[in-house]
C-alpha cells in the first residue's frame, strides 16, 4: 500500500521529467498536494491534467477523481486552496467549481522550456522510456512494432485509399520511433493470385521493355487495361451461352453442341489461359517465376523513389506471395483439428455466428469448393511467420475501414485456433475514403499523378499565374511575386516538397475515419489551416533567424527574464505541452492531434512578430526573443518531421 506522502524520489519512478518537463510540474504540485489531501502524491500524479485551454490554467485537477469523501468536491477544493503553500514555479491554484486550475510562473517556465529546447533540439518531445520492456532495466531492450502500411497492388494503379495508408501509416511508425520503440516498417504487397498470369500473358502480347524499364508500373497497367478489354467480352458471352444453357436443360433440349462449344470457349479463353499460366507460377517453373520476379522488382524499385519523397521507407517489402504453402497448410490443419473450422458445401468456413459474443463477424470462408486458399487463410499464415521471425510486440495494420470486418475476423480466428498471444499484439487503425480525386489519367489514380498535380498547381501559386491571383492581386504585386521567385536557387523542388506537404495535411485535417474529398485548390493555398501555410511558417522563422544573425552560444546565454510580454508567456506554455501532445497521440493514433497543435502553436506565432520583434530590438532582448522564436522553430520542425513533412528553410513571404 502507498504511504499517504510521498518523497521526490517515489515519485520518479512514476514519471520521467527528462523526457516531458511537464512531468516535472506534475510532480512538484503533486507533493505540494499531498500532505493536504492526505494521499500520495503518487497517485495525484495521473490525475493532474493538461487544459485545453489557457485560460483555464496549465495544469488542472478535477477533486471529485480523488474520491475523498466526507466533504463535497466544491468544499474541498475551496479547503486545499487555502492551505496550499507558496511555490517557486506555480502561481496559487485558482478554484473553479470542482476543479483546481494551476498556472506557471512565467520565469521560471522561460528558462525551463526555451533552454531545454535548445539543448535536446530534434530529441524534444521523444520520450524514449515509452519503448522499453521494462524501464527499471533498460538493459532489456526495446519493444517491437511491425506497422503494415500502404500495401498496394502491383500493375494496379496505387488508389486513395493505399495513399492514405501510406501517409497514416508512415505517421504511425514515425510516432512510435519517438516513443522510443523498434519500429519495422513492413509493405505487404499484393503480388500473387491468378491476376499475375493474365499480367504475364499481356506481357507477352503488348509489352514493351523500354516502356518497362521507364515506368514498370505504369506500363504494366496499361497491359493488363489491355488484356482485359480482350477477356471482358469473353466472359460476357461465356454468361450469356451458360445461361442458354440452363434455359435448354430446363426445356429438356438437347445440349450436346452447346455444352461443347462452352468446353471450347472456356479452353480457349484467355481467362484459362491465365489460370494455366498462374498454376506454372505456383509450380515453381523457372520461366515464369524470372517474368514474375521482375515484374515485382521494377515496381518495388519504382515504388521506393516515389516513397522517398514521402519520406518513407520500409524495412521489409512483404507480399501475399511470401506466404509460404506450407504455412497456409498448417493454418488449415489446425483450424480442423481444433474444431474451429467446418465443411460447407465443399467448402471450408469458420462460423463465428455461433457465439452471442462475435455473431455480427457472420461467416468467414477460409478454403474455396477446388481447394484453394483465400486472402484470410494467408494473413493466418503471415500473422503467425511474423510473430515468429520478429517476436514483435505489437503489429499494427493500417487498412481501409472498408476491411474492418475482414481483421476482425483475423483477430479472432486467430485467437480460437489457439495464437491468442499474436491476436492480442496485432490492432486495426482504420480509415475513411477519399472522395472527389481525379488525375490527368482520370479516374487511373496513381500516385506519382496526384503529387505532380499538387507540385505543378504549388509552382503555378509560387509564379503568380493562377487565375485567382490574376483575378485577385494587381499587377505590383504580381511583379513582387515573380521577382521573389526568380531568388529560389531550385523552384522546382521547392514546389514539389509544397505539393507534397500539401496532399499529406490535407489527407490529415480531420479524424481518420471520416471521408474527406480530395480538393486540390483548397489544399494548395497558404491561407487556412494547410500544408503549405505550415511550410510558410517555419520558413518564416528560418528567415528571423538569417536576418538575425545571432550565433547558438549568444542565445544559450541570452536573459529569458526579459520575456515579460504575453504573448512570449503564452507561446512558451503552448512550447511546453509538445511532449504531452506526442503522449497523447500514442494513444489515439490521430494525426490530426498533432496537426492542430501545430496550427494553434503557428497562429500564436503569427500574433506575435509585431509585438516581440527581433531586428531593431535591444540587444539583450534581441537575444532572449531569438531564443524563443528558434525554440518555437524546432517544435514546429519536430512535428512536422513527425507527420513526415519535410521542412523547409526558405520560402518568399510574396506567396502568402
Amino acid at each position: 500500500m502507498p504511504s499517504k506522502t510521498s518523497s521526490t524520489s517515489d515519485v520518479k519512478a512514476d514519471v520521467e521529467p527528462a523526457g516531458n518537463p511537464i512531468d516535472s510540474y506534475r510532480e512538484h504540485v503533486a507533493e505540494l498536494l499531498a500532505p493536504i489531501v492526505g494521499i500520495s502524491a503518487v497517485d495525484i500524479i495521473p490525475r493532474l491534467q493538461t487544459t485545453l485551454s489557457q485560460d483555464k490554467g496549465d495544469l488542472m485537477l478535477a477533486v471529485p477523481s480523488l474520491r475523498i469523501k466526507g466533504k463535497s468536491p466544491g468544499d474541498l477544493a475551496v479547503e486545499w486552496a487555502g492551505k496550499s503553500p507558496k511555490s517557486n514555479l506555480v502561481e496559487h491554484p485558482v478554484v473553479s467549481g470542482t476543479f483546481l486550475q494551476f498556472f506557471y510562473k512565467p520565469e521560471p517556465l522561460m528558462k525551463n522550456i526555451i533552454q531545454t529546447i535548445l539543448r535536446t533540439k530534434q530529441a524534444y518531445g521523444s520520450i524514449p522510456q515509452l519503448g522499453l520492456k521494462d524501464p527499471e532495466n533498460p538493459s532489456l531492450g526495446k519493444k517491437s512494432i511491425i506497422v503494415e502500411f500502404s500495401s498496394p497492388n502491383i500493375a494496379k494503379p496505387f488508389h486513395a485509399g493505399h495513399l492514405r495508408s501510406t501517409i497514416i501509416g508512415g505517421f504511425i511508425a514515425n510516432l512510435y520511433e519517438t516513443a522510443g520503440w523498434n519500429v519495422i516498417r513492413m509493405n505487404y504487397l499484393g503480388d500473387w493470385g491468378r491476376q499475375y498470369g493474365l499480367l504475364a500473358n499481356a506481357y507477352e502480347l503488348y509489352g514493351d521493355e523500354e516502356k518497362l524499364k521507364a515506368d514498370p508500373i505504369a506500363h504494366l497497367f496499361d497491359i493488363y487495361v489491355e488484356i482485359n478489354k480482350v477477356s471482358a467480352p469473353e466472359e460476357e458471352i461465356l454468361k450469356w451461352k451458360k445461361e442458354e444453357l440452363k434455359k435448354a436443360k430446363e426445356s429438356k433440349s438437347d445440349t450436346t453442341a452447346l455444352e461443347l462449344e462452352i468446353s471450347t470457349l472456356e479452353a480457349e479463353s484467355t481467362n484459362e489461359k491465365a489460370r494455366k499460366s498462374f498454376k506454372r507460377l505456383e509450380d515453381g517453373d523457372p520461366k515464369a517465376l524470372e517474368t514474375w520476379r521482375r515484374f515485382r522488382d521494377l515496381s518495388i524499385d519504382k515504388y521506393k523513389k516515389t516513397y522517398a519523397r514521402l519520406n518513407i521507407h520500409y524495412d521489409q517489402f512483404s507480399g501475399e506471395s511470401q506466404v509460404e504453402k506450407f504455412r497456409m497448410d498448417a493454418a488449415a490443419k489446425r483450424l480442423k483439428e481444433s474444431g474451429v473450422s467446418e465443411d460447407s458445401e465443399g467448402a471450408v468456413v469458420v462460423d463465428l455466428t455461433k457465439d452471442p459474443k462475435t455473431k455480427k463477424l457472420g461467416k468467414a470462408l477460409v478454403q474455396k469448393k477446388d481447394g484453394s486458399s483465400l486472402y484470410l487463410t494467408r494473413d493466418i499464415g503471415e500473422a503467425v511467420k511474423r510473430d515468429e521471425i520478429y517476436h514483435f510486440d505489437k503489429m499494427i495494420y493500417v487498412v481501409a475501414a472498408q476491411q474492418d470486418l475482414h481483421l476482425a475476423q483475423l483477430f479472432k480466428i486467430l485467437e480460437l485456433m489457439g495464437h491468442d498471444d499474436v491476436a492480442k499484439k496485432c490492432q486495426h487503425v482504420n480509415f475513411g475514403m477519399v472522395l472527389g480525386m481525379s488525375t490527368r489519367r482520370g479516374t487511373v489514380k496513381f500516385l506519382d499523378d496526384i503529387l505532380r498535380d499538387a507540385a505543378d498547381r504549388m509552382h503555378s501559386v509560387m509564379k503568380g499565374e493562377t487565375e485567382d491571383q490574376k483575378e485577385n492581386q494587381n499587377e505590383k504585386d504580381l511583379q513582387r511575386i515573380k521577382d521573389k521567385y526568380s531568388q529560389l536557387d531550385d523552384p522546382v523542388a521547392t514546389a514539389d516538397i509544397l505539393g507534397i506537404s500539401a496532399v499529406m495535411v490535407q489527407d490529415m485535417t480531420g479524424k481518420r475515419i471520416n471521408n474527406y474529398t480530395f480538393d486540390l485548390m483548397r489544399m494548395t493555398s497558404f491561407e487556412g489551416d494547410t500544408g503549405p501555410y505550415l511550410q510558410y511558417a517555419h520558413a518564416r522563422l528560418c528567415s528571423i533567424t538569417r536576418k538575425a544573425q545571432i550565433t547558438d552560444e549568444e542565445l544559450n546565454s541570452a536573459d529569458l527574464s526579459l520575456l515579460k510580454e504575453s504573448h512570449a508567456v503564452n507561446l512558451v506554455r503552448a512550447l511546453s505541452t509538445w511532449p504531452e501532445v506526442v503522449q497523447t497521440t500514442l494513444k489515439t493514433l490521430e494525426p490530426i492531434t498533432v496537426l492542430s497543435y501545430l496550427f494553434k502553436m503557428t497562429h500564436m506565432l503569427s500574433s506575435s512578430y509585431d509585438v516581440l520583434q527581433v531586428v531593431g530590438s535591444e540587444p539583450e532582448i534581441k537575444k532572449a526573443r531569438m531564443a524563443l522564436y528558434e525554440a518555437a522553430r524546432q517544435v514546429l520542425n519536430n512535428g512536422m518531421k513527425l507527420l513526415g513533412l519535410t521542412p523547409l528553410q526558405r520560402l518568399v513571404s510574396a506567396f502568402w
